[in-house]
């Protein structure tokens, strides 16, 4: 199957904000300190996840970035779409050139399970894995695991500066 990290962190980053932003706006830089996704490549994914349409900016303090809709609308197929990347298991992208330019035996074998794949991928959306206990007891762990850092950091700040 061809999904790269493109759509996998495009997937985990839109299911952090969906998280996160239900009390106020998420910055890049939260995403990717409790994904350890860089920030850089982030930058990149929201400018297309914004061109979408599935993802807005917030500006000024306190901003950040929310879901355009609700996160009963947005499915992973969506996700993965937006960020230019496609769900397919074929040899030839479904170009049917996969054999001296001509479809192979079991090209139809492997676009019928891509067509699977992208029903299920439609059939699945943010809210309903924001539903999930496993995905709330991570969403959790995940942040108090920033927090930990966070609390080191500024001790050792406040340590340098006595010293």
């Amino acid at each position: 199957m061809r999904l790269t990290t493109k759509g996998r962190y495009a997937v985990t980053a839109m299911l952090d904000l969906a998280f996160h932003s239900q009390i106020k706006p998420v910055t890049l830089t939260e995403i990717a300190a409790r994904q350890t996704i860089s920030l850089s490549y982030l930058e990149q994914l929201f400018a297309r996840l914004r061109r979408a349409g599935m993802v807005k900016g917030v500006r000024g303090p306190g901003g950040g970035y929310t879901l355009c809709g609700e996160a009963t609308e947005i499915n992973i197929a969506d996700i993965i779409a937006a960020v230019d990347e496609h769900v397919d298991v074929t040899k030839c992208g479904g170009e049917a050139n996969c054999q001296q330019h001509q479809a192979c035996l079991t090209h139809d074998l492997w676009m019928g399970l891509s067509d699977q794949i992208r029903e299920y991928l439609k059939g699945i959306t943010l809210a309903e894995l924001l539903e999930k206990h496993q995905v709330q007891e991570i969403a959790k762990r995940q942040d108090q695991d920033i927090q930990h850092i966070i609390d080191i950091h500024r001790l050792s700040g406040a340590n340098a500066e006595v010293a």
